[in-house]
């Protein structure tokens, strides 16, 4: 199975998050649209709109944890990694996403074709679609 396989069924909207926001408005972001990441992006004047890296949940509360209430106020900029974004491609293998996610500790993967955002996949994206999978499958009697 392929992760294209699986970006048939979804949605292709993704949201997104500027590095310059804040933590109170990426907060706002996902609990506005029911999710529990975003794509970070940077406006890079040479290259435009550029996807460098995820902000999660985790991400919240490490924000929170760290500064108290005034966590909210923390730029998102100031929690994201962005040395090396890990993504994968709707062409790579759902075998392979997994390997990803396991080896990086992460629940969500952007997918970029052609240098282009174009989803993302989560680990609960990939466990309904094996399910799915499995329960579609012909029992043997």
């Amino acid at each position: 199975m392929l992760v294209g396989d699986i970006l048939r069924k979804k949605t292709p909207r993704v949201v997104t998050v500027r590095m310059n926001e804040t933590v109170g408005i990426a907060a706002k972001l996902m609990r506005a649209n029911n999710i529990s990441a975003l794509v970070v992006k940077d406006v890079v004047r040479s290259e435009g709109n550029t996807a460098v890296g995820m902000f999660t949940e985790r991400d919240v509360v490490r924000a929170i944890a760290e500064h108290g209430a005034n966590g909210v106020n923390v730029k998102v900029s100031q929690l994201v990694s962005v040395q090396q974004l890990v993504s994968c491609t709707s062409t790579d293998t759902i075998e392979h996403v997994r390997h990803l996610m396991n080896r990086h500790h992460i629940r969500h993967l952007p997918v970029i074709d052609n240098y282009s955002l174009v989803s993302v996949i989560s680990m609960r994206d990939i466990a309904a679609a094996v399910d799915e999978a499995t329960n579609s499958t012909p029992q043997a009697a």
